[in-house]
């Protein structure tokens, strides 16, 4: 039982730093982000592809606009009106240029999401200075020192004498030693029972929350993607006379669809601010109670919190639609918001019947 007891410690403890209350801040979710960004701007060069087409299309667009537009004022005897005829070109020209044209548009809308990236990096470093408070103050007491201490296998006699009001643990007879290298071994097992629970939970919801994240990003760089390698084609499309709403239709998708970033970044800062204020209450009441494994209101609260924040990050696009309304073509993100808000509300379902 003892070997058993040492192994399951020492897994704990070296779990311990990886199962920590709150919000991750190695970098690893960030990380993942930044291959996103990489992966958009590798894939940009393909908008190329379609600008020769692109270009066909415009011109006979052009010529047909253009030759529809003069004859039909040559046939009245009117005054040839050129200010409706620079549109064909204008768009042309846009065609020609349209990585320019797109980095003009990306340059703009960048200061959104590096702006709102620089709330959650200042979040973020303050959940991880009070990480680092929370372990200590996790480390310092008299619970951890008796059942884990710095090896990971605890001290037996400082739990006899936490026990037994200071008594010396050599006076203890030979069967009441046994009795009580049985006692704490259990009280032991069950401490990091409780922890491992408790930090494991806490894991689970991080992960799931950070996924969520990254799957509004991702989706957000698929759909950037499309849009900028389609983008000349809409833009030779809007050309012809009833298109020339794609256009506008296109620039207002592109828009909506680039501020999902900035919306989930601003999300994310609340929810870190939620989370630095429970690890401070977190913090105070382990200093109170002396047991980082109890199970408190606080830990309630905090879970309560990352279900809505799960759930709310999938609201991200009907949020960006107040800022830029774009109707239309958001099946894949309402189907997705969809699915994941039944999976996020089966468990309430299930726990109501």
């Amino acid at each position: 039982m003892g070997q058993s007891v040492k192994i399951f410690g020492i897994m704990v403890l070296l779990l311990a730093p990886v199962l920590t209350y709150g919000q991750s801040t190695d970098g690893g979710v960030a990380g993942l982000h930044q291959l996103l960004d990489s992966i958009y701007e590798q894939m940009m060069p393909l908008c190329s592809e379609l600008i020769g087409v692109s270009r066909a299309i415009a011109g006979f667009a052009a010529t047909f606009y253009i030759a529809y537009r003069v004859w039909n004022h040559i046939s009245k005897a009117e005054p040839i009106d050129f200010y409706p005829l620079f549109r064909p070109f204008v768009l042309g020209f846009c065609i020609m240029i349209f990585p320019s044209v797109l980095a003009l548009i990306n340059t703009i809308m960048k200061p959104t999401v590096t702006g709102t990236s620089a709330m959650v990096d200042n979040s973020n470093a303050a959940i991880g200075v009070l990480l680092q408070k929370r372990q200590e103050a996790m480390i310092n007491t008299d619970a951890w020192q008796m059942y884990v201490g710095m090896d990971g296998m605890g001290d037996q006699d400082r739990w006899y004498r936490y026990n037994n009001d200071g008594a010396d643990p050599s006076s203890e007879g030979l069967l009441e030693g046994i009795g009580n290298h049985f006692k704490f071994n259990g009280q032991k097992i069950w401490f990091l029972f409780k922890f491992y629970i408790r930090s494991l939970f806490s894991e689970i919801l991080r992960i799931i929350f950070e996924g969520a994240a990254l799957i509004i990003n991702t989706l957000r760089t698929f759909q950037l993607v499309v849009l900028s390698i389609l983008g000349p084609l809409v833009f030779g499309l809007a050309v012809f006379d009833g298109f020339q709403h794609t256009l506008t239709a296109w620039l207002a998708r592109y828009i909506n669809i680039f501020l999902w970033l900035p919306v989930a970044n601003i999300f994310g800062a609340i929810i870190g601010k939620i989370q630095e204020e429970m690890l401070k209450k977190d913090i105070t009441e382990i200093a109170a109670n002396g047991d980082p494994s109890f199970f408190s209101e606080t830990d309630t609260a905090y879970i309560i919190f990352m279900i809505m924040g799960i759930i709310g990050y999938f609201s991200v696009p009907s949020v960006a639609s107040y800022i830029v309304q774009a109707g239309g073509g958001g099946a894949l993100q309402s189907k997705t918001t969809a699915t994941f808000n039944t999976v996020s509300t089966s468990p309430f379902k299930v726990m109501s019947n």
